[in-house]
């Protein structure tokens, strides 16, 4: 194994879907209150992270939102299945393509650093038939601090792939600053991709590696990822 690639989900493989109503139906279900979710940006947050800015901001204390955690999950993917049966995530465009090109290379490795809990990812991708393709990740599930998460998922793929993959071998590809932010504090390299809420220009701010506008060139992409 000479490369890992790690990939970001909402904006970046996926978008849409009843996640941000689930998510706020379940805090209401299990603390009575969900906070100001207007005004709170979801962006390259992991979801521990954003329910807990919501709810601190509702007035709860952390023992208060420590100890509703799994009744909320549990509550939040029942309500995102639910959902997902009638609005599935749709996948952006060139993700397949590029998934099919990259399935062809045996020393290339694909997994997951997000933020979504690990079932929340499953259901997501399920929606979209895509969960199959991935065999590791980091999930805001292992951690609420998504800049943990790389690492966490490196440490699964040397495990699963009896691999010595350093981080410099491998890359994390999302759309937010945080997703860069996180990548390069797991010391891998970064792919940046403007096609969630943030411009090109803006995610070139970030320090990225490599910023594209989507990925939908997949010849590129693939020698960008491979080489």
């Amino acid at each position: 194994m000479r490369r890992l690639i790690l990939f970001d989900i909402d904006g970046t493989l996926l978008k849409g879907g009843p996640a941000k109503e689930a998510f706020t139906s379940a805090m209401e279900e299990t603390y009575g209150a969900v906070g100001p979710v207007k005004r709170v940006s979801f962006a390259g947050k992991t979801d521990p992270q954003i329910a807990r800015e919501l709810l601190t901001l509702a007035g709860l204390d952390d023992d208060a939102i420590d100890s509703g955690f799994l009744k909320l999950w549990s509550r939040y993917l029942a309500h995102l299945e639910v959902g997902l049966n009638g609005r599935p995530m749709i996948v952006l465009p060139g993700v397949v393509a590029l998934l099919d090109a990259l399935r062809a290379f045996d020393d290339v490795a694909l997994g997951l650093v997000t933020g979504n809990i690990f079932g929340g990812a499953q259901l997501k991708l399920s929606s979209a038939k895509l969960w199959d393709r991935f065999q590791v990740g980091g999930f805001g599930s292992d951690h609420e601090e998504r800049d943990e998460l790389p690492a966490i998922a490196l440490r699964r793929a040397r495990a699963h792939w009896a691999t010595d993959l350093s981080a410099n071998e491998t890359f994390v590809v999302g759309d937010t600053p945080r997703d860069v932010a996180c990548g390069r504090a797991g010391g891998t390299r970064t792919v940046a991709v403007a096609t969630g809420t943030y411009t090109a220009r803006e995610l070139e701010a970030t320090g990225a590696d490599h910023v594209l506008e989507d990925l939908s060139v997949t010849p590129e992409v693939v020698e960008l990822l491979t080489s």
